[in-house]
């Protein structure tokens, strides 16, 4: 007879050591801010999804894009300069 396990006890059984590392957890913090813009822009899309886009929400999508560009463009700049030695560019 061949016992069967449950997906829930496999998954469960490693949780222990699948904590994020301090590493893992700092590099999150660098990203939240990008994060963060982008759950705006998605919640200024989702707004869209069932009516026609009036002016407001027009203006509210391209304001969000305008940060999400802008938070990217200083998360690549600062993981630039962060990578390189001495922090020459």
């Amino acid at each position: 007879m061949d016992h069967i396990v449950t997906v829930q006890d496999a998954v469960t059984a490693f949780a222990d050591w699948i904590e994020p590392t301090s590493a893992e957890l700092d590099a999150i913090e660098q990203e939240m801010p990008l994060i963060l813009a982008e759950v705006d822009l998605l919640d200024a899309q989702i707004i869209t999804l069932d009516r026609t886009p009036n002016e407001l929400d027009a203006r509210r999508i391209r304001r969000a894009r305008r940060r999400v560009l802008a938070e990217r463009a200083t998360l690549a700049n600062r993981t630039a300069t962060a990578s390189l030695p001495g922090g020459a560019a």
